[in-house]
Parts: structure tokens; sequence; C-alpha cells
């Protein structure tokens, strides 16, 4: 639900910076709801937690992505679309495929918020934490490197330390919880679909992750130079990910499938060509449903 002061963090934040283009239980207590696993029998010694690919409950955090931004309307969310937790058949999202689509309403959450950056994810997970769910999805980043410049991107040691506390905040309270993490999305190859497109620039023009997309025709070597840093910022973003969660024997990240993914015109929302569309969150809710019932995480 957007507040009006929600409504001004997305004018702020996403139309400025990212109008742009990554979980449930109705009262689950823990481990014994879809948490793993902790405990090992041989000799008193603690096994190492096993990955539970059936989790019973799903919550989502995270920012405009996951909350299906301008995926049904012009700057507005629509949650019934999430790639992570939404109820629409023709997304068939993560929780509905893990949970059944009836189950949805009841053991799944999103806290996420349309607009936030990095900075944000601690107070989000802290939410979802009060559910004990048995997995919690994080998509966050894209607005970190979308700022209307590259110079205000989030720090790369800004994004590390803020995630480690995220995960922290997380443990704290609710320390059987898996965690997935997507990549964040190629904002260069964004830009690519959609910079040939007279129509889709004027659309850019009203402030659409200015960092990468400002002057979308320019090939000098100040906007070429600008494209690559914020794509080289993403690679990093992604890369604390990979690391941080490396670090948590229940978090598994995505292995770059987001990042990696070839999202086309018809899988971007049809009001900005930034954030996903229907087909789009399909198509990452298929992904990310590949990688929590993996047997193994992505090498």
């Amino acid at each position: 639900m957007r507040t009006t002061a929600a409504r001004r963090h997305v004018r702020r934040t996403v139309t400025g910076a990212g109008v742009a283009v990554a979980v449930l239980a109705a009262t689950v207590t823990g481990c014994d709801d879809g948490g793993p696993p902790s405990k090992g029998g041989g000799g008193g010694a603690q096994a190492r937690p096993r990955w539970n690919p059936a989790p019973a409950s799903v919550a989502a955090v995270g920012d405009s992505i996951t909350r299906g931004f301008d995926a049904c309307s012009v700057l507005a969310d629509c949650p019934e679309v999430s790639w992570a937790t939404g109820s629409d058949p023709a997304v068939n999202s993560l929780a509905a495929r893990l949970l059944g689509g009836a189950e949805v309403p009841a053991r799944s959450w999103n806290y996420a918020v349309t607009g936030s950056r990095m900075a944000d994810l601690p107070g989000q997970l802290a939410e979802a934490a009060q559910h004990k769910p048995g997995l919690v999805t994080v998509m966050v980043g894209s607005n970190d490197a979308c700022r209307p410049t590259a110079s205000s991107m989030t720090s790369v040691a800004d994004f590390r330390a803020e995630f480690e506390q995220a995960l922290k905040v997380l443990r704290a309270a609710s320390p059987d919880s898996q965690v997935y993490v997507s990549s964040v999305p190629d904002l260069q190859r964004l830009w690519n679909q959609g910079k040939d497109s007279p129509m889709v620039r004027q659309i850019w023009k009203l402030g659409i992750c200015q960092s990468m997309l400002a002057e979308p025709l320019s090939i000098d070597a100040g906007a070429t130079a600008r494209r690559e840093k914020v794509r080289a910022r993403v690679v990093e973003y992604n890369e604390v990910l990979r690391q941080v969660c490396a670090k948590d024997e229940l978090c598994r990240y995505d292995g770059g499938a987001v990042f990696q993914y070839p999202f086309g015109a018809e899988q971007l929302s049809h009001w900005d060509w930034f954030h996903p569309g229907r087909d789009g969150q399909a198509r990452l809710a298929e992904l990310a449903h590949r990688q929590v019932t993996a047997a193994e995480p992505p090498r």
C-alpha cells in the first residue's frame, strides 16, 4: 500500500532516478514452518544447515521491481503482479509456485518499497523478520545505481556495509530464515533496448535513471564513459551481494541470473520501458523458482 509519503518518495527517488527498470505464512513460527534444520546428529557435532527447497512461507523486500511498479498502470505499484509474492496467475509468482496460489494471501508478505535503496533494507528486513518466514527474497540495488548523476551513485563500501547490517538485523530476529538474493539487473542492456525509439526517449526525459539514460543517443566520450561507469558499479554491487551472501549459510545468491537475463521489449513496462511488465515479472519468478528449488546453489 502506498502512503502519501511513499508517493512523494516515488516522485523523488524513482521518477527522478529510476521510474524504472530481484516469502510467506499465516503466523509461521520459524524452523518448524519452513526453516531448514540446523542440528546434526553425529557425535554431538553441529551440522551445516541444509537448504530447504520447499519453504512454508515467503517474505519479500526490495524496491519498485518487487512492488510491480508501472506493470499495471502509470506511476503506480501493482503488487499483485510481483515476481516474489504476487497473486496474478499470469505471473505465477515465486510464492505461488512454492506454496500454491490459494496460500499466497496467508503465507506471503511484501515489504518492498518503491524507490528503496540498500540503506532501506535493514528496516524492511526487520519488518519481514516478525513473521519468521521460511524464505526472504531480496532484490535491491537498481536505485543505488540509478541516480541523477553517475557521481551520486551509492559507493561500493556503503553498499557492502548496509547489506551486511541488513543481514545482521534479519539474523538477530529470525536466524532460521533462508535468504534468496537477486542480482541487480544490467541497466545498460535496458538502455540498449529502448534508446532507438523516439517515444521511449521522450519518456526517459521525465527523469528515469539519468545516470544511465540521460542523452540516450549520445555516443561521445563523456556519455559512453558515464554509462560504462554505471554498468561497472552494478557489476561491483553484484559482487558484494555474492560475497556477503556467501558468508551466510542460509543465503543463496542467484549467480548473476537476473543481471544476465536478456530482457527485451516484451518483458518491459510499456509505461516507462524500464521496469518489468507482467511478462518480465513472470520471467523473474521463473528464475527465482529455479534457483530456490535447486539442490545446489548456482556456480
